[in-house]
């Protein structure tokens, strides 16, 4: 009897289960894999599906479901593209770049802004100074969001520089990715707390109310001050981004961006969408006097995330690929790019585009590498020029076409960035920024070991099998 009502639960939620990835799955490996787990695990399978495999979170105001414990009555995973919002004002960036700009524009849903100046810093020694001198001179409202905050040397100088800023009666706010404050004890969180700022979690994964949404995570980097100043990129919190005094066993190399002007109001209102989300709370963009310094770079933020901007990263990323015409250079931490960008690139390089791609030779995720070596051939043959950079780890991300456009942020080129997490991103159109960032990666590049294609092709076979099995469960990565 037992045995019986085992296996008619089981039926009853693979079937649910198997048929809601096959009718709602975009991405048919992923679709494949699910249905597959749900109907050879015994009830777990059906278990997991719904715990990490349905990935999709309206986070807009006017149609959140932040409170519901389960969230199963999901649609299509799908974003919200090309609706009456949308902003296609292409004036202001040359005639070359606007149908790029109309591409992003009705994607993105935000406007072009003029204005703004965008710094590059290298690594925790230029950024995190920087950072904590914004938090310092604050006057309004400090806001901060990140994946990952240490609470080692990095940590604690940026807690202290928070709480000083809310003693002194600025505005301060913080949200932590619900799972990436685990990575260090004690938390962040509880630490900024006990110094009275007001400090919140992103999705954080709990027993009641029932909440597992490992795979949905808050990858943001924000750092908006007074709404003149911000700073966006790759880097967390920590001691691993220092390579000098107080660099860690094993440093990160990494790119920062502070940004001023008119785009720093978009990149708060981000902020202020997930502080929503989280909390209920309704947060106004600290309003600007217009009197911050002028810079040369047309700029729009953008989203990307498993919600209404599923996509938008990789479809933008299409466009701007198609728009090249001299060049296109990608610096990831990880590379494991939808097939519809590899065919991007190909078809770059067949009409003459220098594409190349600037790796780390050694991440901090071995399975990725193995994953990423195993479809490198097939951008090889087609001449792309891929490069794996020398220690340390290189967890920069850049994307340059034609030294005028670029992408920053903290989005990588992987499924968990393009798929599952929520990221933010800035597009410039620029010749001088560009043009500097492009600079950069001709300096990584003269010190970085190219690939060769019979590197890939002349894999010993276990070697070739252990790749192509990290490859085949990509979409999970």
């Amino acid at each position: 009897m037992f045995t019986t009502l085992v296996v008619l639960l089981h039926v009853t939620l693979a079937v649910a289960a198997a048929g809601h990835a096959l009718v709602y799955k975009r991405d048919s490996r992923s679709a494949l894999g699910w249905i597959g787990m749900c109907v050879v695990f015994p009830v777990a399978g059906p278990v997991l599906y719904f715990l990490f495999g349905v990935n999709r979170v309206h986070t807009r105001a006017r149609r959140m479901i932040r409170d519901a414990p389960f969230r199963l009555g999901v649609g299509y995973e799908r974003g919200e593209y090309g609706s009456r919002d949308s902003v296609l004002d292409t004036d202001s960036v040359e005639p070359k770049w606007r149908v790029l700009a109309r591409v992003s524009g009705a994607l993105t849903r935000r406007p072009l802004v003029n204005g703004n100046q965008v710094d590059p810093l290298h690594n925790g020694e230029a950024a995190y100074p920087a950072m904590l001198e914004a938090i310092d001179q604050a006057h309004e409202r400090v806001v901060l969001s990140t994946y990952i905050f240490e609470t080692n040397a990095s940590g604690r100088r940026f807690i202290d520089a928070l709480a000083n800023a809310q003693r002194r009666g600025v505005d301060v706010r913080v949200l932590i990715d619900g799972v990436g404050e685990l990575y260090a004890l004690p938390w962040a969180g509880q630490l900024l707390r006990e110094r009275g700022v007001r400090t919140e979690r992103f999705m954080r994964p709990s027993l009641w109310p029932p909440r597992v949404d490992i795979n949905l995570r808050n990858h943001r980097k924000i750092l908006s001050v007074d709404g003149e100043t911000a700073f966006i990129g790759g880097m967390n919190i920590g001691d691993r981004h220092l390579l000098g005094a107080g660099a860690t066993r094993n440093p990160v190399v990494d790119l920062h961006f502070r940004l001023r002007g008119p785009v720093v109001s978009q990149i708060e209102t981000v902020f202020a969408e997930d502080w929503r989300f989280v909390t209920g709370e309704v947060l106004e963009p600290t309003p600007m006097d217009g009197s911050g310094p002028a810079g040369p770079s047309v700029c729009r933020a953008f989203t990307d995330g498993p919600n209404e901007d599923l996509d938008t990263m990789a479809l933008v990323l299409n466009g701007a690929v198609s728009a090249a015409t001299e060049r296109v250079d990608i610096m990831t931490p990880y590379f494991i790019p939808p097939p519809a960008l590899v065919v991007a690139m190909q078809t770059a390089a067949l009409r003459g585009v220098h594409v190349r791609v600037l790796l780390p030779g050694r991440s901090n995720l071995r399975f990725v590498d193995w994953a990423t070596r195993n479809m490198l051939g097939e951008l090889l043959a087609f001449g792309v020029d891929i490069r794996f950079q020398p220690p340390p780890f290189a967890h920069s991300k850049l994307f340059v076409v034609d030294r005028h456009y670029a992408i920053i942020g903290s989005a990588n080129i992987d499924p968990r960035s393009l798929r599952l997490n929520f990221e933010l991103a800035a597009e410039i159109f620029c010749d001088a920024t560009a043009g500097l960032l492009a600079d950069h990666c001709d300096r990584m590049a003269a010190r970085s070991r190219a690939v060769m294609q019979s590197e890939v092709d002349e894999r010993p076979l276990a070697v070739r099998v252990r790749d192509s099995a990290c490859w085949l469960f990509s979409p999970y990565l």
